[in-house]
């Protein structure tokens, strides 16, 4: 069976890699670009281990390898039915047990080149928690902070389109960053399936040129960013992006646009401010989205709650941000390559 085996560092000789976990376990995380061919389904792995501890180990066994040896059988007639004699994938369960060395023997006595991951998913788990130690420390930040609706991350995105390096943490987490920030038909990733994303966007980019990123605090909605990656953050030289608060609040309008749509789901994010700001003043902003008055709601949400909140964390959070360099945006501008590029010739100038 050892020469079955591979291991991490060999990922890149397979054609394909297979896990074998249940669609769950899949869900929340597995290695970039696998494919999911469980040999149980969600039912059947909780099946089988409840017979394993109610009845015993050998009955629970026996019906599992039933179900494995179906199981298989449908992917080789189905998803593996068209793969070619030199064809050469690597499989993988959480720990490089039966599951995955059920798979592996199978495909080894059809003449396929297959190997086992050697200590499975859980192996891969281990190695991201080391590099979300040491990676997230080797780049050259820019960190772009600003107030909400000065349109940060439309001036990430430009700076991309213009050829900068970004790290865009937002759209690794499927959130906006603040209270409001769901994205409409959007979940966020498991916090395990943030970090193998985050890992791999980290290991795209080149340590040699700056990288521009968004100021964020620990937390993206529901996903937390590695202890690693904020201190180097923290270091970090800044960028504060300023914009007028009608510019503000008429970004506000159009990238939270949908909240209006869902009035009811609006109100009781609002309510989470009720410590906050008191009933008197949630009662009256849930009134506005009643009148559907955006302009005069979101003006109040940046001068009452998003401007204090963020004077109170943002030094805190960068050190740094009392000698950043000023930049004023148009956010709303029709030319944000443009305004991406002021940006750039401005940091150019200043670096010679």
């Amino acid at each position: 069976m050892k020469n079955q085996l591979a291991s991490l560092a060999e990922i890149g000789r397979f054609d394909c890699i297979i896990d074998v976990r249940t669609p769950l376990e899949f869900a929340e995380d597995h290695i970039p670009g696998a494919i999911n061919a469980p040999v149980l389904t969600n039912e059947e792995r909780v099946l089988v281990g409840t017979m394993y501890k109610q009845v015993s180990p050998f009955e629970a066994t026996k019906f599992g390898a039933a179900l494995v040896a179906k199981n298989i059988a449908h992917h080789l007639q189905t998803i593996f039915a068209d793969k070619p004699i030199n064809w050469k994938p690597l499989i993988y369960c959480w720990r490089g047990g039966k599951r995955s060395g059920s798979m592996t023997a199978w495909f080894n006595l059809i003449g396929w080149k297959a190997r086992q991951l050697e200590g499975g998913y859980k192996a891969y788990r281990h190695q991201v928690l080391e590099q979300l130690e040491s990676l997230p420390g080797r780049f050259d930040y820019r960190v772009l902070a600003g107030m909400t609706g000065s349109g940060k991350t439309r001036l990430l995105r430009a700076l991309a389109q213009c050829g900068a390096q970004v790290l865009d943490l937002e759209k690794l987490a499927r959130h906006r960053g603040s209270l409001l920030g769901a994205l409409p038909g959007e979940t966020q990733p498991s916090q395990k399936g943030f970090d193998s994303q985050l890992i791999l966007a980290l290991a795209q980019l080149d340590p040699a040129r700056p990288v521009f990123v968004e100021a964020e605090s620990k937390k993206i909605g529901q996903v937390q960013l590695p202890a690693a990656m904020m201190r180097a953050l923290a270091g970090a030289d800044c960028i504060r992006v300023e914009a007028g608060l009608e510019d503000r609040v008429d970004f506000l309008c159009d990238d939270y646009a949908a909240l209006f749509a869902e009035p009811a789901a609006f109100k009781d994010l609002l309510v989470r401010l009720l410590e906050l700001h008191g009933r008197q003043t949630i009662v009256r902003w849930h009134g506005l989205i009643d009148a559907g008055a955006k302009a005069e709601l979101f003006r109040e949400l940046i001068e009452q709650h998003y401007d204090p909140a963020y004077q109170r964390s943002s030094h805190g959070l960068y050190p740094k941000l009392p000698q950043a360099l000023p930049f004023v945006f148009h956010p709303n501008a029709g030319d944000l390559a443009a305004e991406a590029g002021r940006l750039l010739a401005l940091l150019a100038m200043q670096k010679d």
